[in-house]
């Protein structure tokens, strides 16, 4: 091998990192820019199939990936976000969406303006610019999208340069006039390169690139493209071990859904070439492989789209139920279910998945907490017992939402999004001390049956208006959480201040009835224990409440 021809080898596998590299910046920008959208698409998700297709389009566009997009949807599937019908809505889509690259790709043909050589520096010197300079973060996210635009039309160009002094290599005449005589090899290339990337963006991309050097032909470029197809399914496949069944499904309907459209289009596109050897053996384009990327993706949706439920009948009877295996039922292993690490390839999804179980977390505590204040008025020994239970499943919550917000702020995320993630820390710890406020009440509780303590009906009356005042604070809190709604948050407030109040007038009347001898010093003890606990539940719904408008 010549030096000319390592250096060329080097210049390819530098232009296609740099490829990579670009499209990766791109959807990080896009990600980031977009993050307060993303939780009107994911209602999207769950409302009928055709929403579905759009979403999953929008999505891919945005993050520049099928296969991400198809992982993402293994995730949903696997936390039962979204059933398996509603997934093959979200994966038709994703292959549509994934067809913006290619057209990207194929600019450079559409006039010298659009040149990588001729605007690409330019765009790598604005972004540049942009991120150095600019403090607002939406004008850094723009110059990230610039860069990874730039980067990878530059990329596209090391690919094409190296390229270049091949175009009349007999190696490549020879190669794709095998491909072009046999159209499974073609299908079994694209399909193994794709694979191997991961990524039928970058392997599409690179077949445009020898495109734009001559030479690919129709034939061979048409079912290398089929193939690249099947490839992309690979990378949902292997995320799948482990998941639930259902969750297997969504890959494998992913995989019939491609197999499929490269079967159709294969015998379609075979028999027209048949009659068209012409046709067959002309060179082929940048933009005429992006016009059938997009035909091929958008009409195999279209037939495919009425038989999504036999799509999905098929994949149970490859995946079979196993009676052995049960969903887990315990609150726990439900929520670690959801808390799905293949969610990490859509860095907004994870954020909004990471705040939904943190309000759930919330909602547990807050039911554990009611049965605590309920089993300490009406001395329930079995109400005791369960708050116990729960309030030990409370604390394995805290451990597991924890460790996933810490992953989850390594993710590329915005500093809103960063800001976020903080806050909800903050929010874990302050439920979880709720929870131990909790376990306090319930041993007050277990004191007074043991101890057989009774309160005055004055007493009584005073510790559940302070019960509801309390419970109205954190139920609020957490569903100001959930919502993001300021105006909710700030409703807390109010309630705390009743709670302080309530509770300074509550301790004043136990001390007049101490000092009339209508209490005595025991009950007196577990009395005040009971209303410095809720105090400071108040509190910390106010704390949780406070990071919700400290957001906005």
């Amino acid at each position: 091998m010549r030096i000319e021809d390592v250096s060329n080898l080097f210049q390819f596998i530098g232009g296609l990192g740099l490829f990579l590299f670009g499209m990766n910046s791109m959807a990080d920008g896009l990600q980031k820019s977009t993050g307060s959208k993303t939780k009107k698409l994911m209602g999207f998700l769950t409302n009928n199939r055709f929403m579905g297709v759009l979403v999953g389009a929008l999505i891919t566009a945005l993050i520049q990936s099928s296969s991400a997009t198809t992982v993402m949807v293994v995730g949903f599937v696997n936390a039962g976000m979204l059933t398996l019908v509603q997934a093959v809505g979200v994966i038709m889509g994703a292959n549509i969406g994934t067809t913006i690259t290619a057209w990207i790709v194929s600019m450079n043909q559409w006039g010298s303006i659009f040149k990588p050589e001729f605007f690409a520096p330019l765009l790598v010197g604005i972004g540049a610019f942009l991120l150095m300079f600019s403090k607002k973060e939406g004008k850094r996210d723009v110059g990230t999208i610039l860069i990874g635009f730039g980067a990878l039309f530059i990329g596209l160009n090391f690919m094409s340069e190296s390229i270049a002094p091949y175009r009349d290599s007999k190696i490549f005449v020879s190669a794709f006039a095998i491909l072009g005589k046999n159209p499974i090899l073609a299908i079994l290339v694209g399909a193994v390169v794709t694979a191997i990337i991961q990524s039928s963006s970058a392997s599409v991309s690179i077949l445009q690139t020898l495109a734009l050097n001559g030479i690919v032909n129709w034939y061979s470029a048409i079912f290398i493209t089929l193939g690249q197809n099947i490839g992309t399914c690979v990378t949902a496949l292997l995320s799948c071990a482990g998941a639930q069944k259902n969750a297997k499904r969504a890959a494998v309907i992913h995989f019939l859904f491609n197999v499929a459209g490269a079967v159709i289009f294969g015998i379609v596109m075979y028999v027209l070439f048949l009659f068209n050897r012409n046709w067959a053996t002309a060179p082929i384009n940048t933009v005429g492989i992006s016009l059938f990327h997009t035909v091929f993706n958008i009409t195999n949706t279209i037939i495919l789209f009425p038989f999504a439920t036999v799509l999905v009948r098929l994949s149970e009877l490859i995946i079979r139920d196993d009676a052995k295996e049960e969903r887990p039922h315990d609150v726990v292993s439900l929520m670690k279910t959801r808390l799905d690490q293949r969610l990490f390839d859509t860095p907004n999804f994870a954020v909004e998945a990471a705040t939904r179980e943190v309000a759930e977390m919330g909602q547990i505590t807050i039911a554990n907490a009611r049965e605590a204040m309920k089993a300490f008025l009406h001395d329930d020994s079995e109400k005791i017992a369960k708050v116990f239970e729960r309030e030990r499943e409370i604390n394995d919550i805290e451990k597991m939402l924890t460790e996933y917000l810490v992953w989850v702020d390594n993710l590329s995320l915005s500093e809103t999004q960063h800001e976020l993630i903080k806050n909800l820390l903050y929010t874990v710890n302050d439920i979880e001390r709720i929870g131990d406020h909790a376990e306090n009440l319930v041993e007050l509780a277990k004191t007074k049956v043991d101890d057989k303590l009774q309160f005055s009906q004055e007493a009584n009356e005073g510790l559940d208006e302070m019960c509801k005042r309390v419970m109205n604070a954190l139920e609020l809190s957490v569903e100001a959480r959930m919502n993001a709604d300021i105006e909710m948050a700030k409703r807390v407030n109010d309630f705390e201040m009743q709670v302080d109040h309530l509770e300074v007038v509550l301790r004043e009347e136990h001390i007049s009835r101490l000092s009339k001898n209508k209490c005595s010093a025991e009950n007196g003890v577990v009395y005040l224990d009971f209303l410095s606990n809720m105090e400071r539940m108040a509190d910390h719904a106010h704390n949780i409440a406070g990071y919700v408008v400290s957001e906005n």
